[in-house]
């Protein structure tokens, strides 16, 4: 059973497209949430060690939301939404009209929001997942986390320790009128479910 790092450039552009399309999706769904037109750059797909993901979301200790969703039934495994302070506190603002500078100042329904932000955005990359390949895909009630990168990437790097330490990665850019946020999204598929995947998609 193919582990991420032995996927083919080809099978690695039929998840990219599925990418595309959940990215297009919670562009729209971020559109409407923001009360603005939200537009995508192209995502970049990539498998990187956990250790280079580390880096690049500033090092160890560098603070940020993680916001983790279990998939279950056909495909398995887990989801997690890395959002920086400049995300949070302008998807803060829009919602609930609270102006916050770092997150300690995030109020329990600030968390509430963004758990809920968590679970729009995971459905609209498990929509496009189940869309493309006709599998039953259900997720659980999101998990959030304000922590240090190092941190909250220890939880996945546990479980899937069995997998190898390299992780499937999108990164996109979400732009407003005001602003360009970049954010990063760990799809981790058990690997029964990514070969699972790709056969659906027919190319494995």
């Amino acid at each position: 059973m193919k582990k991420y790092d032995q996927m083919s450039d080809f099978e690695m552009s039929v998840l990219s497209e599925i990418g595309n399309v959940g990215a297009g999706n919670a562009a729209t769904a971020l559109s409407h949430i923001l009360a603005d037109r939200v537009d995508m750059s192209v995502p970049d797909l990539r498998i990187l060690d956990v250790s280079k993901m580390t880096t690049l979301l500033g090092g160890p200790e560098n603070e940020v939301v993680g916001i983790l969703v279990n998939m279950d039934k056909d495909v398995r495994g887990m989801m997690l939404f890395l959002l920086e302070r400049r995300f949070v506190c302008k998807l803060i603002e829009v919602l609930l009209d609270e102006k916050i500078n770092d997150f300690s100042e995030i109020s329990d329904m600030g968390r509430s929001a963004i758990m809920e932000i968590g679970n729009i955005l995971a459905g609209s990359y498990v929509n496009a997942i189940a869309t493309m390949t006709n599998l039953n895909i259900e997720l659980t009630t999101p998990q959030i986390a304000i922590d240090m990168v190092g941190a909250i990437l220890s939880y996945p790097a546990a479980q899937f320790g069995s997998m190898g330490d390299k992780l499937l990665l999108i990164e996109e850019d979400f732009i407003s009128s005001e602003d360009t946020i970049r954010s990063h999204l760990l799809i981790m598929p058990e690997l029964d479910s990514l070969q699972t995947m790709l056969e659906s998609l027919g190319v494995a």
